[in-house]
């Protein structure tokens, strides 16, 4: 009679063992090396976007540093400081940063015009974390997210368009620093732009735990003058146009969604 062996594995290493083989289904060659791994709890419910973060699971969650500087000259803790955490949920993924930024910049109004230029945070989402080029699709979005809580981004017609509907934004300030909190709906790269008078047919789908993603969180400091003075971001950027994640999601650090 053959005899049975059966392993007390824990869930918590089936778990990790199913991440291992997920990351081994994505080729490195798609994107620039030493990028970031970041594993986001999962939070259970919908947290309320209010720019408090007052909710246990943020507790649970790490920092991540913004301190590549990818445009600009060298700045001061005073001028620019910050930091990111991810949570999610089945039906959003969840942002906090917090921004030390001495002076804040809305010069623009018309949301579609040099929205880059204006102190705006950007957040870099690759559904699938294929890499690649996503400059006129959307292999990949860069919500340009405005001090009136707009995103923006370009459409496959390569014009600005809001994309104000996937993400819920709230900010609040407290002392010198900017609590800013996001909830993003995450659609995939066959995403079609609404145009007008047309039906919007776009599902956001369900998020779920081992899922792999390519991320990436930048903030563009204004102080003044026509033209941001720096682009900061959360990934390194070798070689040129450091900045060049806005249409090359290769850039984009990656996120593992935890239990």
């Amino acid at each position: 009679m053959t005899k049975i062996k059966v392993l007390n594995v824990s869930l918590t290493t089936l778990f990790m063992l199913f991440v291992f083989q997920a990351h081994s289904a994505y080729s490195k060659e798609s994107h620039a090396p030493e990028r970031t791994e970041y594993f986001a709890p999962y939070a259970g419910k919908a947290i309320k976007v209010d720019g408090i973060a007052d909710e246990s699971i943020w507790q649970s969650a790490k920092w991540q540093n913004l301190d590549q500087r990818w445009l600009g000259p060298e700045f001061s803790k005073e001028d620019f400081q910050g930091r990111y955490k991810v949570v999610w949920s089945k039906s959003k993924l969840y942002i906090l940063t917090e921004i030390v930024d001495d002076i804040l910049i809305d010069t623009h109004r018309d949301p579609l015009t040099q929205y880059w230029d204006d102190d705006t945070l950007e957040i870099f989402l690759d559904e699938d974390f294929s890499g690649g080029d996503h400059q006129y699709n959307h292999n990949a979005f860069a919500y340009h997210m405005s001090l009136d809580n707009q995103a923006i981004d370009i459409g496959t017609n390569k014009l600005a368009q809001s994309y104000s509907h996937h993400v819920e934004s709230r900010w609040l300030q407290q002392g010198n620093k900017l609590f800013w909190e996001l909830g993003i709906e995450i659609y995939q790269d066959n995403y079609q732009d609404v145009l007008q008078g047309k039906d919007d047919n776009n599902k956001a789908i369900e998020l779920f735990a081992g899922k792999v993603m390519g991320l990436m969180v930048a903030y563009c400091d204004n102080d003044g003058s026509e033209l941001r003075e720096n682009f900061i971001g959360s990934e390194s950027a070798a070689g040129k146009s450091p900045d060049r994640g806005w249409k090359d999601a290769g850039m984009f650090g990656k996120l593992i969604l935890s239990k």
